[in-house]
């Protein structure tokens, strides 16, 4: 089976774009709505293009940190950042805001940056060694993360005024 370098899932959130928008560039929410991240740290909030974070994550026995930066923010409509570990490109996530009716079509993707040389293989194996997901397992483990988290971000508005 070919490696599958990308992955994106979809869901209506019963909000507007620019009030989807502010939840998710709000990067401290991750910790309440992914199953992986924990906590982010942004030392200089509020995020925008060029903003540097860390995120804690874990799952199962598993804990490690990530730095990211966010590379594209355009309120109500993209938000993207990217991820390394120890300086070594790891993924590219992101999310778009489209309007669906009275709410928001939420997008949620992600990228695979381990694309080759001996970077990718150190990447890969810190993620194996680090995450307890190698690259084959990755693409299940992040759709069934990101529909728990767009499942959570939905709820979110359902409860939050």
């Amino acid at each position: 089976m070919e490696r599958q370098w990308s992955l994106e899932e979809s869901t209506v959130v019963d909000a507007p774009p620019a009030r989807v928008y502010a939840w998710v560039s709000d990067l401290r929410n991750m910790g309440r709505w992914s199953p992986e991240c924990r906590y982010v740290w942004v030392p200089r909030p509020p995020t925008r293009v060029g903003t540097r974070f860390v995120g804690f994550n874990r799952r199962g026995p598993f804990a490690w940190p990530t730095f990211g930066r966010v590379v594209r923010a355009t309120p109500g409509s993209e938000f993207v950042f990217d991820i390394d570990v120890l300086g070594l490109p790891i993924a590219r996530w992101g999310y778009r805001f489209q309007p669906e009716g009275e709410g928001t079509l939420l997008t949620e993707f992600w990228e695979d940056l381990r694309t080759e040389g001996r970077r990718a293989k150190m990447a890969e194996l810190l993620g194996t060694v680090f995450a307890g997901t190698n690259s084959a397992r990755r693409v299940a483990v992040n759709r069934a993360g990101m529909r728990t988290t767009l499942t959570r971000i939905a709820h979110t508005a359902s409860t939050e005024p």
